[in-house]
């Protein structure tokens, strides 16, 4: 008997009025907005311009959607091209199925044009949205319980989530939640890099290849959980051996890149900086209008004691004539004599 365990949502749909509001949707929408709000606040402290990491999101996540929906398609091509599969069901990204891999490989390709049009380096803006990027992985994880999938093994333990559905070949029962266990993790992962980020001013897109470590490492056992069908390698499912394998080139990339280009970006968006020297340029030329002011009015003094000094100059020349006068009325005078 269950003492307790997880209830799963008898429907993934809610509707307002005639529109329906898919669980699984509204999940992968709040996340975006946390990863674009929250990058954006530490994009700011870095010195960018508030406002650009929702523009360049705008590039981002559309080729993140596309890419995460086609891993997923090509990874398990036999949920929609198999016998007696309808492959219309592919293009069907509310019912579920992004594979973050994928979305994170496009994603980061539509980041990289967003990037190159305002003339921002593709690592500073990662290092920024990172933290972001895991948080947003935590909410959108929640979809995957509003379509009740991807869960583990069977298990009694009280947080279980129980499992109602028949759809898809499902066994009513309760099971691991692995979609839990996921979410968790990456809220630590977020925590942890922005801890690190803080503690070793990470940079030049080490903030990212931590956030893509740690993320692999929980996925890597989260997924051996798992027993939803997928291809296997040697006996793993391809997702752990993708884990593994960008685990290894995230530790490679931070070992290799710390050395050749320590510290972090001094300007991580140019046009910011520009701003600021903009400002600090107007100051500067209000000083130099001000003591040019000041040298005005000091030349206008200037002018004013020349003024002061010419009618001084007119008042001898005309005390000087007035002695001229004198001195030739005297002769005068003598001759009469």
């Amino acid at each position: 008997m269950d003492l307790a365990y997880i209830p799963s949502p008898s429907h993934g749909v809610l509707y307002l009025g005639p529109v329906p509001l898919r669980g699984y949707a509204f999940c992968i929408i709040i996340g975006v907005f946390v990863a674009v709000w929250y990058g954006n606040r530490r994009w700011v402290a870095r010195g960018g311009r508030s406002g650009t990491v929702a523009d360049i999101a705008v590039w981002a996540v559309p080729f993140g959607l596309v890419g995460g929906r086609l891993y997923h398609v090509i990874t398990d091509y036999q949920l929609y091209f198999g016998e007696g599969r309808d492959w219309v069901d592919a293009f069907k990204i509310w019912e579920g199925g992004l594979g973050i891999w994928g979305a994170i490989a496009l994603g980061a390709v539509g980041a990289w044009i967003g990037c190159r049009r305002r003339g921002i380096p593709l690592p500073a803006y990662a290092d920024a949205l990172a933290p972001g990027i895991a948080l947003a992985q935590a909410i959108g994880r929640w979809g995957n319980w509003f379509n009740q999938e991807l869960y583990g093994r069977a298990t009694d333990l009280p947080w279980a989530v129980k499992i109602t559905s028949v759809d898809g070949g499902r066994v009513p029962g309760t099971y691991h939640p692995t979609f839990l266990y996921e979410s968790l993790w990456c809220v630590g992962v977020a925590l942890l890099v922005i801890w690190a980020d803080r503690r070793f001013k990470l940079g030049h897109g080490r903030a990212f290849a931590l956030y893509v470590a740690a993320y692999c490492a929980g996925r890597a056992w989260i997924e051996y959980m798992r027993v939803d069908e997928a291809h296997h390698i040697l006996g793993l499912r391809l997702n752990v051996w993708t884990a593994i394998i960008v685990f290894v080139l995230a530790v490679a990339y931070i070992v290799v890149s710390a050395p050749l280009r320590p510290g972090r970006e001094e300007i991580v968006e140019p046009a910011a900086a520009e701003d600021d020297g903009i400002t600090g340029s107007g100051s500067a030329d209000a000083d130099s209008a001000d003591a040019g002011s000041t040298d005005t009015d000091s030349a206008d003094a200037g002018s004013t004691d020349t003024d002061s000094a010419d009618a001084g100059s007119t008042d001898t020349a005309a005390a000087g004539a007035g002695s001229g006068k004198g001195l030739r009325k005297s002769p005068g005078k003598t001759g009469k004599d």
